[in-house]
Parts: structure tokens; C-alpha cells; sequence
């Protein structure tokens, strides 16, 4: 297929047809000193088989996350995924299957998101759950906005808790929509005030637990403190295999519930695609985003599956709409729903404890390494640890050494030094004891 490029006069019509002076003009909303000047630095040209040499030898550098102990976390874990689920995902019928808009013809596809939302239900200890979202972070935004919308406030309270990068996108989606948001300072020990921020202006406080630092939140008292200011709880976690052994978010006062799923049936596959988790109360329903698929039966009675409910704009007015999410995380829903059918929930139970045993193990080998502290005084799989001097340079070190160390708290909070001697530390069901003692044996070295 022939590309044909716009010269001088095609460019200046389409600037002219859209009222614009210049291509820079297109850039306005970007930072000035975020854009690159000038061109990449790259060979302008190379042969098809010198671009496979030189791409071939830069991902050479990269340390797979199977290639030796691996303890890194902070919303992204690895777990054994069986080999059943890739398996049953890489049917044509699921594999070629886009989001049903003529949703009569697509019955298998309605039927695993429907068991995927009961999945998800259950898991939150929520009456309803959606076709889920992209992925945790942009779910976090979306229930702000919904929460928005119910309490008809316009300011949210971020927990000092919650994940950087999904703080991060909660602020900027309410910068672009004007609303206002408090973000508690980060909270590595666990002890932070939250219910002190909460006031009449306040239309919902976003507590993750187990938190980003990896502590567990009592979220009850939390509810009952926002409830009382006419406040919802919005409750955020990260590690899904962690509602195996934790208080479901719902049975504690949680008004939505939202997270991320990447934990069962989908692999790192370096940041995604993931899969994000949606659930609410039922008298909610219709402020939620995304789509709700329902079961009915059809003129002869025969059992089937309907979108119940899909809110976005392209389905009704514009004034209407609860989001502009455009489909759903379709085949890492499915993998999910594969998986956690597979574990059951006795095995999904056992999977949390193995999880939870691990970390604890872990946690008291690094906490007898001179220099080093845990700072968690309770945890399911993942912890923060403090180390002498700068975390970063350390992880480095570690890598070196062939374990992959956990993530330096610097790496997402750049602009707090006072954070810059944390690492955030996970142990999932694939780490063994080799993984714990080559772990500390580097440590012990590198310091």
C-alpha cells in the first residue's frame, strides 16, 4: 500500500481548514520543555535485517521477569498462569471476537462477561460489577467521576496510600474536568489521617488497600466517616489475589469498588494489556461506567445474554453518558474469568495464603540483613522495606547480581527525597526459597 505525503500546500489547506496557524499550534497543551527538539536519535535509514540485528541486541538487555528471582510488585505481579488459559483465549471464537454491538449474535461473548462480572461480584463483596474497564488506574478516574455524579461534589480525597500512577491519573482527568482533588502526602508507615481531610465539600475519599506501600486499611471506620459527610467510599487495590484473604472492600463499607485484575489469567506482558475491575452497589447502577451485560430468555424461553446496560456516548446522549470508555479489556477479561473458574474459590483461598506465607518469609530473611528494616506491620504479598542509602542505585545493583529487587519508591515518586531509601517488595506463589536466599545473599553483598 503506496503512502503518499502531504506537501507544503496539502498542510497548509488542513491548518487552514481546522483554524489553526502553525503544526507546532497542535502541540499547545504539551509543556514546552517536554517536547523534543529536533529529530530522534536514530539512523534515518537502515536495511530490514539491520533493524532486526540492532532491536534483537537492545532487547537482550532487558532481565525477563522468568530469568531468575523476581520481587518486584507495585501493581504489576507475576504469577503462574496455566497453561490452559492461553490456551482456551487463543480460540478463534474468543481471539477474533470484538465488543458485541449486535450483542444477539455474540451470545458466547455475553456469556463470559456475565460470568465475569459474578466473578467479580463476589470477589468484591459487591451487588453488581461491569464488562470491566482498561486497567486500574483509569477505573480509579472513572469512579471519581461517578462518585462525582452521585454526590453532585466535586472534590475527591486521595489516601497518601494509593498507587502514584493512578493518583496521577485521577489528577489529571479532574484537572481537565475542573474538579478539585486533595492528595494526602505518601504514607509509607501506614498511619496517616485520613478521616481528618474528609468535609462537607468532599464527594469521596479513594483508600487502596492493601496499599501501595502494601499495608492492609481498616476501610470500615473510613465509610462510616465519609457516609456521615454524605461522602462514598471509593475502595482501590492493586493485587486482586489478595481479595482470596482479605475482608471483601464491600463487607467493610465500600461504596465502588475498583482495581486491577492483571493478577489472574494475565501474564507482566511489560505493562499490559490489562484488565480493570468495576463494582458498585445496585442502587448505583446507572451512574456506573462501562457496560453491564444481564440474562434473560428469549421467546421460546430459552436462557440468553443482552447488554443490559451501556451508557457511554456513542449509545446515548452525550449529556447522558456516564463515560467515554470506548469497549471493554475483552480477551483479559476472558483470561481472568478462565483463570479464577480454574482456582474455584478454595483455590483462589489457597493461592492468597501461599501468597501471604511467601511475603512473610521473606520479610523476616531481609528484616535480619544489617541495615534493613520492614516497615510494614501488616502485609498480604508485598511490603515496604527501608535500605542505608539510595534504593534506586541499589535495585541497579541487585539487577546486576541477576534479582530483580522490587521497585525503588523514587522510580514513582521522583520528587520526594525523603522516600528516595524505599523499596517496595512482592513475593507471589512463584518465588521458592532458592529466590528468598539468593535475594538476601545479593542484598548482603551489594551493601
Amino acid at each position: 500500500m503506496r503512502f503518499l505525503p502531504h506537501d507544503d500546500a496539502d498542510r497548509a489547506a488542513m491548518l487552514w481548514k481546522i483554524g489553526v496557524p502553525s503544526i507546532d499550534a497542535l502541540f499547545a497543551d504539551i509543556p514546552a520543555d517536554k517536547r523534543l527538539n529536533g529529530l530522534l536519535d536514530l539512523p534515518l535509514a537502515k536495511s530490514e535485517i539491520e533493524v532486526e540485528r540492532i532491536l534483537g541486541r537492545m532487547a537482550a538487555r532487558n532481565v525477563p521477569a522468568g530469568s531468575g528471582p523476581f520481587f518486584v510488585g507495585a501493581g504489576a505481579y507475576r504469577h503462574h498462569v496455566p497453561a490452559s488459559v492461553d490456551h482456551l483465549i487463543q480460540r478463534s471464537e474468543f481471539l477474533t471476537s470484538y465488543t458485541p454491538y449486535q450483542p444477539e449474535i455474540a451470545q458466547g461473548t455475553l456469556q463470559y462477561l456475565f460470568e465475569f462480572q459474578t466473578q467479580v461480584a463476589n470477589l468484591t463483596g459487591m451487588e453488581v460489577a461491569n464488562a470491566s474497564m482498561y486497567d486500574g488506574s483509569t477505573g480509579t478516574a472513572e469512579a471519581v467521576l461517578m462518585a462525582h455524579r452521585l454526590t453532585r461534589r466535586r472534590k475527591a480525597v486521595l489516601s497518601g496510600g494509593l498507587h502514584p500512577q493512578y493518583r496521577a491519573v485521577v489528577e489529571t482527568v479532574s484537572g481537565m474536568a475542573g474538579d478539585s482533588v486533595t492528595a494526602l502526602p505518601p504514607d509509607p508507615t501506614g498511619s496517616e489521617a485520613i478521616m481528618a481531610a474528609i468535609d462537607a465539600d468532599t464527594s469521596c475519599v479513594v483508600v487502596q488497600s492493601p496499599s501501595f506501600y502494601g499495608h492492609l486499611i481498616d476501610l470500615a471506620p473510613i465509610a462510616e466517616k465519609a457516609h456521615a459527610a454524605g461522602a462514598l467510599l471509593v475502595a482501590v487495590f492493586t493485587e486482586a489475589v489478595a481479595l482470596g484473604a482479605i475482608e471483601p472492600p464491600g463487607a467493610q463499607g465500600a461504596d465502588i469498588v475498583v482495581g486491577e485484575g492483571q493478577s489472574i489469567g494475565n501474564p507482566l506482558t511489560f505493562g499490559g494489556p490489562y484488565v480493570g475491575l468495576f463494582a458498585t452497589r445496585q442502587k448505583y447502577v446507572r451512574q456506573m461506567p462501562g457496560r453491564l451485560c444481564g440474562e434473560t430468555v428469549d421467546a421460546e424461553g430459552r436462557r440468553g445474554f443482552v447488554l443490559t446496560l451501556s451508557t457511554r456516548e456513542q449509545h446515548i446522549r452525550r449529556d447522558k453518558a456516564t463515560s467515554n470508555i470506548c469497549t471493554n479489556s475483552g480477551l483479559c477479561a476472558l483470561a481472568f474469568t478462565i483463570h479464577m473458574s480454574l482456582l474455584g474459590e478454595l483455590g483462589l483461598s489457597r493461592l492468597a495464603a501461599l501468597n501471604h506465607a511467601n511475603a512473610v518469609k521473606l520479610a523476616e530473611s531481609l528484616s535480619e540483613v544489617t541495615g534493613v528494616s520492614v516497615l510494614n506491620d501488616s502485609f498480604f504479598n508485598e511490603f515496604t522495606i527501608r535500605v542505608p542509602g539510595n534504593a534506586a542505585a541499589l535495585v541497579e545493583k541487585l539487577a546486576a547480581l541477576g534479582v530483580l529487587g522490587g521497585v525503588p519508591v523514587s522510580r514513582l515518586e521522583p520528587a520526594r527525597p525523603e522516600l528516595a531509601d524505599l523499596v517496595v517488595v512482592a513475593s507471589t506463589e512463584v518465588n521458592t526459597d532458592e529466590d528468598r536466599d539468593a535475594f538476601v545473599r545479593a542484598l548482603e553483598e551489594v551493601l
